[in-house]
């Protein structure tokens, strides 16, 4: 259906929000079948699959029938990413936790690199589940590319930190938004920023492969 003028802008804004609000209603449902434990990382892992392909040029696919295959492949492998990132996050909260409470003027002085290595991990969080969905890697490889990206386009992870921020503001602000669209809305943000480093990411390993090309040639010529 082609709409053009201010109804096929309304028609494209209301086909977003329903787009929107179905996968966060699918995200929801599917944290049931692993009784919400077992079934968030999947879940979340689903939706940044419906995500990527949105993000990539495919809005139209069909949404219940990748989010279940998703769910269904990296079930076991998501749970084993959640479980690592759960760990991660218990220990630092650990050593916050400690640092905080001790009375050692040398321990509190951890204090501070602690909460850069938060911060950092936080930034790398970002980048775990669209890196998780777009390379088919092992979980170490998850976490290394997730923290060489993230380092290697920091204008990016700038953008998708302000705009997390920016939906969180917004969802503060209007509370009904967030059992509608709380999560969806910040997978895509995540998402459209991850896409454009990984896109990014793509054209610098292109160029550098003509150009090893190119001077492979010239060798031969010569």
């Amino acid at each position: 259906m082609q709409m053009g003028g201010i109804m096929g802008g309304f028609y494209r804004i209301s086909e977003w929000i329903w787009r929107f609000f179905y996968i966060n209603i699918l995200w929801l449902v599917f944290l049931i079948p692993g009784l919400i434990v077992f079934g968030f990382f999947p879940s979340t892992a689903a939706m940044f699959a419906v995500m990527r392909k949105w993000v990539r040029g495919e809005p139209d696919i069909p949404v219940f029938k990748t989010f279940w295959a998703s769910y269904k492949k990296e079930f076991i492998k998501s749970n084993l990413l959640g479980l690592i990132i759960v760990l991660i996050v218990y220990v630092l909260y650990i050593d916050f936790q400690f640092i905080k409470s001790s009375p050692s003027d040398f321990v509190r002085f951890f204090h501070l690199p602690l909460v850069s290595v938060l911060f950092i991990f936080g930034l790398v969080l970002m980048y775990l589940f669209p890196v998780f969905v777009h390379y088919d890697v092992r979980l170490f490889q998850v976490f290394k590319n997730s923290f060489f990206i993230m380092i290697m386009f920091p204008f990016v992870t700038i953008m998708m930190g302000v705009a997390c921020f920016a939906v969180y503001f917004i969802m503060m602000k209007i509370p009904g938004l967030i059992p509608v669209f709380g999560v969806s809305i910040y997978a895509y943000a995540i998402s459209w920023g991850a896409n454009l480093a990984f896109t990014k990411l793509e054209l610098r390993e292109e160029e550098s492969k003509e150009k090893m090309e190119s001077e492979e040639l010239g060798k031969n010529e010569a």
